[in-house]
């Protein structure tokens, strides 16, 4: 059974780092589930949040091993799912035309916590969030209706530690954002 890992890399904000990153996945035959890059609370820090499925603690360890060799690689730390706070975000591009099986907004609000962000003519825009199970069964419920455009971010996450992860970086001069 393959278990989740999310891993947290802190890194300086370099151009070509992502594909130095993404080359050791690849050689080492693992499938990245999603990726999110953000710039962090400090000046010239940025953040990448993997996820990636395995069977294997050691050979996740070996990864994070790994990129913690590589130059402007600050730090890297890895999480199963109970040990982080986590979301991902979906946008659903429903169709509403004239006569069609008309959405409930307040079904959609009230049940899905989802909203409406965008009310076009013949078209809304639906905002899902949650873990990837909960965006999983939202879409199954608004398939219902016509998708005109699904898309979703990869997830987001904050350890369950008492401090920001950035204040383990290395000592260093970076400004606070």
């Amino acid at each position: 059974m393959k278990t989740t890992y999310t891993l947290s890399i802190f890194t300086s904000n370099t151009i070509g780092l992502l594909n130095r990153i993404t080359i050791i996945f690849t050689r080492r035959r693992l499938n990245i589930e999603s990726l999110t890059v953000c710039e962090t609370e400090r000046v010239g820090v940025s953040r990448f949040t993997i996820v990636i499925r395995h069977d294997s603690r050691e050979a996740v360890e070996k990864l994070v091993r790994q990129i913690r060799k590589v130059v402007d690689v600050l730090a890297v730390f890895g999480y199963l799912d109970h040990e982080i706070v986590f979301n991902e975000i979906a946008l659903f591009k429903i169709a509403t035309p004239l006569g069609g099986t008309p959405l409930n907004i307040k079904e959609i609000n009230l049940d899905w916590n989802a909203k409406v962000v965008h009310w076009g003519l013949d078209y809304v825009v639906i905002e899902k969030n949650g873990t990837e199970q909960e965006i999983s069964e939202f879409y199954e419920y608004i398939k219902n209706w016509e998708i005109l455009e699904y898309l979703k971010s990869g997830r987001v996450a904050v350890g369950k530690t008492e401090k920001g992860l950035v204040e383990y970086l290395p000592e260093g001069n970076w400004e606070v954002v």
